[in-house]
């Protein structure tokens, strides 16, 4: 799935104050909260999503400790399509891409369905998680099973709680196409996808909170 599966131009120099932090090690101590939220802003609104460690622990705690670190701010959202999900998770300094992607999660038993907002992590393998997030845009029975590379079906980690509406405002002209470019994205970062794919849309700060 993870190779299945704005108009910033307008702001160059906001994003600055908006970087991700390099982690260390002593992150992947960090255990999430039972239940947490997330606030997400992007280009075209905020939206909230929930997470629930119950149905991932592995996973939810790998996000907690993604959001500490600032790492989907400035991500690009470079996976839309409407009748199917969408995709991120690929920051924009490769040194921090390069952390993440050596330390791949475990596989968990799916306990909930990959159902409309449901979130799960994107991946392209057995033991393969890291980083990249896909939100379903419908009822996605067949992620639920599906066997690839040696892995069945994709485990949901959270769901989205507020801001649907935003989700179906993402720029959807570019489909798949940039997802067969995912490592010219993690190498040369934003600078190489905004210049390639000028309308995609953008997260901007992604918190957690409570």
């Amino acid at each position: 799935m993870k190779k299945l599966l704005l108009i910033i131009l307008l702001f160059p120099t906001s994003w600055s104050c908006f970087s991700q932090v390099m982690p260390d090690s002593a992150i992947l101590l960090r255990k999430a909260p039972r239940r947490f939220t997330a606030e997400f802003k992007t280009t075209q609104g905020d939206f909230t999503i929930e997470v629930i460690r119950n149905w991932s622990p592995l996973g939810a705690d790998r996000l907690y400790q993604l959001l500490l670190t600032g790492f989907y701010n400035q991500n690009g959202i470079f996976r839309v399509q409407p009748e199917y999900v969408i995709q991120f998770g690929i920051c924009d300094q490769k040194a921090i891409n390069d952390f993440w992607d050596k330390r791949p999660l475990k596989d968990e038993p799916a306990k909930m369905k990959n159902l409309k907002y449901t979130i799960s992590y994107a991946r392209d393998g057995a033991n393969s998680r890291t980083v990249q997030l896909f939100i379903n845009k419908k009822d996605n029975p067949k992620l639920d099973t599906i066997n690839y590379n040696g892995a069945r079906g994709f485990t949901p980690v959270g769901r989205i709680v507020r801001g649907m509406e935003v989700i179906e405002k993402f720029y959807s002209g570019y489909g798949f196409e940039p997802t067969d470019k995912q490592d010219s994205i993690m190498q040369q970062g934003n600078g190489w996808l905004r210049k390639n794919y000028p309308l995609i849309d953008y997260i901007l700060t992604a918190n957690p909170g409570k």
